[in-house]
């Protein structure tokens, strides 16, 4: 078939971010398209694929060596529990990292969150809803602080965090007491990791969420279409909708199946966390794709100086995104809480922000600035998972873990560095 070449406008987001059907050479032909595809990944724009090619080939490896418990519907929704926190603190982190710079505090940010909530739980005896409105504007005005300082102030962001990395973790010691743990027993908090959406709704919110994302993919090439700007062919839109699709009906199938251990007693359904984390996927991923806000942050994680010229507040949007991030820590914190049931002074120290900040990078966002997507801290945040649960299931050494979770992460932020000089030698 023959191929028409469309025009490179609106191929790309400012800031060089990946709309979606970037540098598209076809309107009319899914193997021209992919051919497209094929170019840009030569070209070093490799996106998702290698968080997806990790996916894959730890889970078949896992399998390979536990094939009897690693794909089970019980690890399955123990790996879900597991990567929430995890995804949940990387997508804040896309938006710092969007714009070159770092936030070495995030993880415990989200510690000292989730003790103001437990510590209003547990010795106020404040109702859930006080205490979780209490712990997001706590990461709301941390994340003001931060972003002032690095901002307005001008201290670079790795001087900044790093020492409030160790500030905060004094204000969490401060506040629990040293060797101390404050439970968390609030039932509705409890709940977002020990209960399950019913199945029945489970699988109604299942289709809605195809069905949404079928009309919203289905809309946007027919309006790209109308005004004639550059577009995926209908059968690439339609294979992206069957995917999706099939991995949500799969997930769905799985999580749907009694897992309880013993016997007489029902354990099935979607972990609450999975739909916390699809519905911060969605709503993150418009603001950052769909509004002129995410079009700033794209173009200061550009090229701030060329931003500042066309009229960004480049100061406005450095202070934005420390605030998101400390924001969604704070919702990490809570997440976390709950999985665990307590938070301790060391809650959010340790090796959190090193994953979540693996989980982004894994996951296809630039550590020099300007390409990422919140879809990233999803694929590489389930990475991460996959890698600390299937070890956990060969009963690796803690050791082990760490030199090997670090590898993977050596290894994403080689693979980024490497792209973006081809993608700079190649024009791309």
């Amino acid at each position: 078939m023959s191929s028409t070449l469309s025009a490179p406008t609106s191929a790309q987001e400012p800031g060089g971010a990946p709309s979606g059907f970037e540098a598209d050479r076809s309107a009319d032909s899914l193997g021209a398209t992919v051919r497209a595809y094929l170019d840009r990944v030569r070209g070093g724009d490799l996106g998702a694929l290698p968080a997806i090619l990790g996916i894959v080939v730890l889970g078949l490896l896992f399998f390979a060596l536990r094939p009897e418990t690693f794909l089970t519907p019980r690890n399955m929704a123990n790996l879900a529990d597991q990567a929430a926190p995890i995804i949940i603190l990387a997508m804040g982190l896309v938006f710092i990292l969007l714009l070159g710079e770092i936030d070495l505090s995030a993880g415990v940010v989200s510690g000292v969150c989730a003790a103001v909530m437990a510590k209003l739980l547990a010795d106020a005896g404040a109702p859930w809803y006080v205490s979780v409105l209490a712990a997001i504007v706590t990461g709301v005005v941390i994340g003001l602080f931060t972003g002032s300082l690095v901002g307005m102030i001008g201290i670079p962001s790795f001087v900044v965090t790093l020492a409030l990395f160790l500030g905060w973790q004094g204000f969490t010691l401060r506040l629990i007491g040293e060797g101390g743990t404050v439970p968390v027993r609030d039932p509705v908090i409890s709940a977002i990791s020990d209960r399950n959406v019913p199945v029945t709704l489970g699988w109604v919110l299942a289709l809605l969420t195809i069905a949404v994302y079928a009309a919203l993919q289905l809309n946007r090439f027919r309006v790209q279409k109308a005004r004639g700007l550059a577009h995926a062919p209908l059968a690439v839109v339609l294979v992206r909708i069957g995917v999706i699709a099939a991995v949500v009906v799969l997930v769905t199938a799985v999580l749907s199946v009694d897992r309880a251990p013993a016997v007489g007693v029902v354990l099935a359904g979607i972990p609450y966390a999975i739909p916390l984390v699809v519905l911060l996927l969605l709503f993150l991923t418009f603001v950052l794709g769909r509004t002129s806000f995410g079009r700033h942050v794209y173009a200061v994680g550009g090229n701030a100086e060329a931003a500042r010229r066309a009229g960004i507040n480049v100061t406005r949007i450095r202070v934005s995104v420390f605030v998101i991030g400390s924001t969604l820590a704070a919702i990490s914190g809570i997440v976390a809480a709950a999985r665990l049931g307590s938070v301790a002074p060391g809650s959010g120290g340790g090796n959190t922000l090193l994953y979540a900040v693996g989980a982004a990078v894994i996951g296809g966002t630039s550590l020099f600035g300007g390409r990422g997507r919140v879809r990233d801290a999803v694929l590489g945040g389930l990475v991460v998972a996959i890698i600390a649960n299937g070890l956990g299931l060969l009963g690796t050494e803690a050791y082990l873990n760490f030199i090997i979770t670090g590898g993977v992460l050596l290894l994403a932020a080689s693979v980024d560095a490497l792209a973006r000089r081809r993608a700079a030698a190649t024009g791309h």
